[in-house]
């Protein structure tokens, strides 16, 4: 295996949070040496160094891409902080139904991983609306920085022990059998998933209007302070005024800083 020089590795975590928000600490040498290790001897190259200038040379954006796929954690699970789903059920969606005249809900996954969170929130919302879900537009915008985790999670297949959790009512509905051991996610929930490529971090997000309920959990842990704060001030300017915000259980908004209103652990509100 390559073994990283300090030096190289802080050119590099420089260059990864400049450009994407991920910090990365010292410790975290043995961690990327082990996570692209193989790669770099794939390519015959001899040090990280080497590495991070064919990355920024590639125009195409598929060294980037694979690189952030092998650096990035991407782990979730359905109902991940179960709470979060249950106040989205109970509160959020009443009033949203109640508010939102035009029926165009707008909600967004912000760091989605493999798929399970969009996919957890539309089988709440076809649950809630029921028959009269017809006449909403309840489709869910699902983005993450990793190609491989964006390919995971639009083909939609997990293992049994995956949805193990779930209410057998749900597994009955919103799953079909995929061989012996797989599940897929049934079509009628598939479709209301809309996947994308989106850096938190990157250009100005690309949408028209805002979003009545942004889940971004579990990504901040990974941004320094700076980053984390930056980030969300982006998160409240397209967050519709009554709009509600979800970060992780571990995670936390500076009180300095602070543009939502609290709510309840993690959940945060647009005045």
């Amino acid at each position: 295996m390559i073994a990283i020089q300090e030096k190289e590795f802080t050119e590099f975590a420089a260059y990864i949070r400049a450009n994407y928000g991920i910090n990365f600490k010292k410790e975290k040498i043995p961690l990327i040496e082990g996570r692209l290790g193989q790669v770099l001897e794939s390519m015959r190259m001899t040090s990280l160094s080497q590495y991070l200038e064919y990355v920024k040379a590639d125009q195409s954006g598929q060294a980037a891409a694979q690189m952030l796929d092998k650096i990035t954690t991407n782990y979730t699970f359905f109902m991940r902080e179960p709470m979060h789903f249950h106040f989205f059920k109970e509160s959020v969606l009443p009033y949203l139904a109640k508010t939102v005249k035009d029926k165009d809900l707008r909600i967004w996954s912000a760091a989605c991983s493999t798929g399970e969170e969009p996919y957890t929130l539309a089988m709440l919302i076809d649950e809630f609306f029921g028959p009269q879900k017809t006449a909403w537009d309840t489709k869910i915008l699902a983005t993450d920085i990793s190609q491989g985790a964006l390919a995971a999670a639009k083909a939609g297949i997990y293992g049994k022990d995956k949805i193990a959790d779930l209410p057998p009512a749900w597994q009955k509905a919103y799953f079909k059998p995929q061989g012996v051991e797989q599940v897929v996610v049934a079509e009628k929930i598939r479709k209301e998933v809309i996947f994308g490529n989106i850096n938190l971090m990157g250009a100005a997000f690309p949408f028209r209007r805002k979003m009545h309920v942004i889940f971004c959990r579990n990504v901040m842990i990974y941004f320094d302070a700076e980053t984390k704060d930056r980030l969300v001030r982006r998160l409240y300017d397209i967050t519709e005024p009554g709009g509600f915000l979800f970060i992780g259980h571990s995670e936390t908004l500076s009180s300095e800083t602070m543009l939502y209103r609290y709510v309840m652990p993690a959940v945060y509100r647009k005045q």
